[in-house]
């Protein structure tokens, strides 16, 4: 299974390198992007062949079928490369990481080639940590959804919405999410500093805390709610703060937030499918 990276930024690179770390042949991965810095940037990094051409690029992507190509440019700059791909295209399977562009828009922008996967990975990509969503159109079988499965988890786990309208809540949770995480830090931070804490105490303890809260929720088979009610002894400080939050309607600021990113997810796919 060959690879075709269109596009060599950061998301394409931090697949590249969870491939590579996988052992995947360097051999079997090739990179199209019209920058010539960045050409020689993944050249040096990753030592696989790069090309400024589209049609230099997938020329050997293997037998028909069984080669991927990922789609990994910008929103903005999808539907022209989707049109210049389309009389490259013979059975390969197409994978976009583009946000926000919905799977049909894609197919119809490539005269309606149907092996097409929509995928909404999110930043903590760059190491290798990524939470990713996937959608298959229905033109997509088996073999094509083994072969996202086989490259998308160079960066993380993986989970498959039957209906590609789940992505726009799939963006809203994971792919906003860890902004939402790095907002709470800022505020823990700052209280710290508040309370007479230096700034290299305050991250630590913000930074660690979330990354041990993280592995416990993973590590256990308990919800969230049983794990907070463990930490919250009655009387307690905890129970002090968590009241503060709720008084605060905190709970609910947050629902309407990721409501209203849900929302803009969903503007955005038919602004950009208008393209």
């Amino acid at each position: 299974m060959n690879i075709c990276f269109i596009g060599g930024g950061n998301m394409a690179s931090a697949l590249l390198g969870g491939l590579l770390q996988q052992g995947y042949p360097t051999a079997e991965i090739g990179v199209v992007d019209i920058n010539v810095e960045q050409r020689d940037r993944i050249k040096r990094q990753f030592n696989v062949e790069a090309t400024g051409t589209l049609a230099e690029g997938i020329a050997n992507s293997g037998k028909a079928g069984t080669s991927v190509i990922v789609l990994a440019v910008k929103p903005q700059q999808l539907a022209i490369v989707a049109r210049e791909l389309a009389p490259l295209l013979s059975g390969q399977l197409v994978i976009s990481v583009a946000a926000g562009i919905r799977a049909k828009d894609i197919s119809r922008w490539m005269g309606g080639y149907g092996r097409v996967v929509r995928a909404m990975p999110n930043t903590p990509a760059l190491i290798r940590a990524a939470v990713t969503g996937l959608y298959a159109l229905p033109a997509v079988d088996k073999e094509g959804r083994g072969h996202a499965e086989s490259t998308l988890p160079a960066v993380g786990s993986v989970l498959w919405c039957e209906q590609e309208e789940l992505l726009d809540a799939v963006t809203a949770i994971s792919g906003s999410g860890p902004a939402y995480v790095f907002y709470f830090m800022e505020a823990m931070q700052q209280a710290a500093l508040e309370l007479g804490l230096s700034a290299t105490q305050a991250r630590q303890l913000s930074v660690e805390t979330f990354l041990g809260a993280a592995k416990l929720a993973f590590e256990s088979e308990e919800g969230a709610a049983v794990l907070r009610a463990r930490v919250t002894s009655p009387g307690g400080t905890t129970e002090c703060a968590i009241a503060s939050l709720e008084s605060d309607d905190a709970g609910s600021a947050i629902t309407r937030a990721i409501n209203r990113s849900y929302q803009r997810s969903r503007e955005l796919g038919d602004e950009l499918g208008n393209t």
